[in-house]
């Protein structure tokens, strides 16, 4: 398996197996092979999807601070 995968390399990769599958396209000695390759790509796309979501959440609560830092110092410059 490659190092780094982007998660758009990975899900689609792991699309492309899930059509082989569904199609009937790969043979009952392949299935387990490609079962596990699936279970690699669907655990690099979860840690990629966590990352993000993590990351998300750090640029929102860093906003909301900001936000709720402004009123205060307008306040203070009014008064």
């Amino acid at each position: 398996m490659k190092e780094q995968y982007t998660y758009t390399d990975a899900f689609e990769e792991l699309q492309s197996i899930v059509a082989e599958i569904e199609q009937g396209a790969i043979s009952v000695d392949e299935l387990a092979e490609k079962v596990k390759r699936a279970s690699q790509l669907i655990q690099v796309c979860k840690v990629k999807l966590n990352a993000t979501e993590e990351e998300v959440n750090q640029v929102l609560a860093g906003l909301t601070a900001t936000e709720t830092a402004e009123p205060d110092s307008e306040a203070e410059e009014e008064a």
